[in-house]
């Protein structure tokens, strides 16, 4: 009788609370680096925005709101514009290139497969300066573009390319390429390659099974890798300096000249704010239309 009370007892469940602390330990070293190197650095740009430049730099705590008057002047408001135009045609380029690759890589063996994808990061392993300069001696009048152009006799006179809006477009696109690849390349390996064929017994030619099937499947993987490239490329301020030799201003040269050149941090803090909440704006709207295709299937 004894043991049978003993087996009716249900077991001891721990606290409701116990349970959604557990994770916490695991959860602390993330949330602490996202406290001090992302929370604390934007808490500080905001509240710098709400004060003024010293006479000979620096911040003088009183408090102003002309640094978001300023922002709204025409040349500033040209320069973020200029940068968001720019940032998505390299975007959109990166797209239109990244994806036939990442689908050729896709459907390569599983050897030269990993062959394609060494090739696609191998720029990674080389330092970011040195392949910068790397295109200024491909494109200047005296580089081996026009020395190629020329020997094939398509020109008579070197063309200039160095230091245009279209040199910093190919920069940027050749830099930023593989983070668009790589997403798509995840997206299209983990498709079922049975809804292609079965869309290829059902009648559909191999354009149509593309263009029903595997382009909408792979759209969240192409979402990703236009993030990923539209946020460094509407940032970047190396490439625009070197490349495009300082004549196209980007906003993340701006944000680099407002603190080290013109020594106002205050607006500098409110550029670099804006650019933040830009990116976030982005970043948000990216998440939510790839939520949107994912559930969308399911609902279906």
């Amino acid at each position: 009788m004894t043991s049978t009370l003993h087996r009716d007892v249900p077991a001891a469940r721990p606290p409701r609370v116990r349970r959604g602390l557990a994770p916490l330990p695991f959860l602390a070293p993330g949330m602490l680096f996202l406290i001090v190197f992302m929370a604390i650095p934007v808490g500080l740009l905001a509240f710098y925005t709400f004060f003024r430049r010293g006479r000979f730099g620096g911040i003088v705590f009183e408090f102003t709101l002309d640094n978001w008057i300023k922002l709204f002047e025409p040349l500033y408001v040209g320069v973020i514009l200029q940068s968001i135009g720019l940032a998505f045609i390299v975007t959109v380029l990166a797209l239109l290139i990244g994806y036939p690759m990442a689908y050729a890589i896709a459907g390569l063996s599983p050897k030269w497969r990993t062959v394609a994808l060494v090739a696609v990061v191998l720029p990674f392993w080389t330092n970011f300066l040195i392949r910068t300069y790397a295109w200024i001696l491909l494109l200047n009048n005296a580089g081996w573009v026009n020395q190629w152009l020329q020997g094939l006799g398509l020109i008579d006179e070197p063309i200039s390319m160095l230091y245009t809006p279209q040199a910093i477009v190919v920069g940027l696109l050749y830099m930023y390429l593989p983070l668009m690849v790589l997403p798509l390349y995840a997206s299209i390996q983990q498709l079922d390659p049975s809804l292609r064929e079965a869309a290829t017994n059902l009648g559909a030619t191999p354009w149509r099974a593309f263009r029903t099937v595997t382009l909408p499947l792979s759209l969240p993987g192409a979402l990703t890798g236009c993030i990923f490239v539209f946020v460094p490329a509407m940032s970047n301020f190396v490439i625009p300096e070197l490349i495009g030799g300082g004549k196209t201003i980007m906003v993340g040269n701006l944000v680099r000249d407002q603190f080290f050149e013109a020594r106002d941090w205050p607006f500098g803090a409110t550029l670099a704010l804006v650019l933040t909440i830009l990116l976030v704006l982005v970043i948000l709207a990216q998440s939510a239309v790839s939520r949107r295709l994912t559930e969308g299937p399911r609902r279906g």
